[in-house]
């Protein structure tokens, strides 16, 4: 109850769809009982927000490029756990304090509960409880409040707290705490792009580009950096053609050039892996008569590599070295891969060799590029070969190497490789049992499937939503339903929500339909057996027949 009555009255706030009246209808009351203590904080963080916050830190996941297919970009709000060691020992304390609190009637009482317990607030022990509670934005919402009280949140806990609140799709939460920093003269710049990444990540672009638009409400300027901060953000999430539009349409106020085309090439190349889209863009940028740099050709090359065009991969290497562009790990990384793709793999070693003569020492993912091509022809031998040089280099494998041999390997490899990862200390994590399950499943091997799942246990994995959904789908398909509808009742046991598709799936039909449709087959074979058939192999003769003095007539007439 305490939980319903913090969040009751922010939530009665106008809704985001009219976006301006929640941000505008500002409030006396501050963010914080005491700002005094803050102030100080707040300024030195504005003062070393040009230096600290340059787009180079947003945007470095960009200006770079792996070869590895199956690269995910790194988000550039994703907050770093706390760096406390050893983990301050009221945390675990606070947790269950909050657990039980939030049954209580109201925010009062739950508050004074926590005053009761005698836990010292800090900064640093409020940002780990939201840490924790990160994916229960109820609880961590009670443990900012708590803090609050204490003047022990700073900028970096109102960050994240809006983060918690944007990642959970609770956007009229988040912008009245935005409002509360702006009323508490604290910065709210970083918050505000922390939003246009939420909002991109929640697949809504356009709130993304309006949270642009009225930064200046906020005394935020949405400047040059703002601007690029967006178009990667909106890339790196899928909108892509929204990106482009909103480039092209601000194109007066901000002119086009090399590094804001760069960002929707990655966009094209290495999220969409869209070819015809990344050769649309790089002429468009002849066009506008902007050139190209080291990156854009970083990331042509890494666009065709991955579809396998290696003619048109080598060509923009060679013109690119032509234009003065000394090519880096990650061109070379990309001309690897698609080598061994398209069955050159002694030119992969020896471009790999070269690599080495120009001062380049290649990297985890170098052998990756390497490994994946070759687990994928299941050229199994020279795939263990690359691993051995690599471990023999001090180069530790990494999750994309042992996944690249679990998509090759049967249910024992399978299960050694699970075995390497946990010694490697790399999980295995849930999106490896996906993985896992999905090939299964594909293999028609629901019995390999399910045993895994009962090993899932021992490496310490809680099942998701994904993970059942995957299994009782997988299991469907196999005709397994008894056994997909048990999963799904365990599904449904362990809290997840309702899913209207697998219930259609795994409804069972109707047996008086079924009987009814049983009955009018039988009766069809019953009273016209004969004279179907023969009716059917007189059409057919008789075409055939046609069929025949048609050819005659045309050799004929040929003739």
């Amino acid at each position: 109850m305490a939980l319903y009555t913090v969040t009751r009255i922010l939530q009665r706030k106008p809704s985001t769809q009219h976006f301006l009246l929640p941000l505008l209808h500002f409030t006396k009351r501050p963010l914080f009982p005491s700002t005094n203590g803050l102030f100080n904080f707040s300024s030195a963080f504005h003062q070393t927000l040009s230096t600290s916050f340059r787009l180079s830190h947003f945007t470095s996941h960009f200006s770079t490029l792996q070869s590895f297919p199956n690269r995910t970009l790194t988000d550039p709000f994703a907050f770093a756990p706390p760096t406390t060691r050893p983990p301050d020992p009221q945390e675990s304390v606070l947790l269950e304090l909050l657990k039980r609190v939030a049954r209580f009637d109201s925010e009062t009482e739950a508050m004074a509960s926590l005053d009761d317990a005698g836990v010292k607030a800090s900064a640093n022990l409020v940002y780990s409880v939201i840490w924790a509670l990160k994916e229960e934005w109820r609880l961590a919402f009670l443990a900012f409040r708590w803090g609050e009280r204490w003047d022990s949140v700073d900028e970096k806990v109102c960050e994240f707290m809006v983060w918690v609140l944007g990642n959970c799709k609770k956007f009229n939460i988040a912008w009245c705490l935005i409002r509360d920093m702006y009323n508490s003269s604290i910065s709210t710049r970083r918050a505000m792009l922390v939003m246009i990444d939420r909002y991109a990540a929640a697949d809504d672009p356009s709130k993304a580009i309006r949270t642009f638009h009225i930064m200046e409400k906020f005394r935020t300027s949405p400047d040059e950096e703002a601007f690029l901060f967006l178009l990667n953000a909106l890339c790196r999430h899928g909108n892509v053609e929204e990106a482009e539009e909103f480039m092209l349409v601000n194109k007066k106020m901000f002119p086009l050039e090399t590094e804001s085309f760069n960002i929707i090439l990655n966009g094209w190349c290495n999220i969409f892996v869209d070819v015809y889209e990344a050769k649309r863009v790089w002429r468009e940028m002849s066009e506008y008569c902007i050139t190209p740099n080291a990156t854009s050709y970083a990331h042509m090359i890494s666009c065709f590599s991955k579809v396998g065009n290696l003619f048109d991969s080598l060509r923009l290497y060679d013109e690119m070295k032509k234009r003065g562009w000394v090519p880096d790990l990650e061109v070379y990384n990309s001309l690897i891969y698609v080598l061994t793709r398209e069955n050159c793999f002694s030119e992969a070693l020896k471009m790999r060799d070269k690599m080495k003569t120009i001062g380049l020492q290649p990297d985890s993912t170098t052998y990756n590029s390497m490994i994946l091509p070759l687990c994928e022809a299941e050229k199994l031998e020279d795939a263990r070969n690359v691993l051995a040089t690599m471990i023999g280099l001090k180069l530790s494998p990494t999750v994309e190497t042992y996944h690249a041999f679990i998509r090759s390997a049967g249910f024992e490899g399978t299960m050694e490789v699970l075995d390497r990862m946990r010694i490697a200390g790399l999980g295995p994590s849930g999106d490896t049992f996906l993985l896992v399950f999905h090939k299964f499943f594909n293999l028609k091997q629901p019995e390999s499937a399910f045993k895994i799942w009962v090993e899932m246990k021992r490496y310490d994995v809680v099942p998701s939503c994904s993970h059942y959904t995957v299994l009782v789908k997988g299991l469907a398909s196999c005709g397994l339903l008894v056994k997909a509808r048990e999963f799904y009742a365990e599904m449904m046991s362990n809290g997840f929500l309702d899913d209207p598709k697998l219930k259609k799936l795994l409804k069972e039909p109707v047996r008086g339909d079924k009987d009814k449709r049983q009955r009018q087959v039988r009766k069809v074979k019953r009273n016209k057996p004969v004279s179907l058939w023969k009716g059917g192999a007189m059409q057919w003769k008789k075409g055939k027949k046609q069929s025949r003095k048609r050819k005659i007539e045309d050799s004929d007439s040929k003739l």
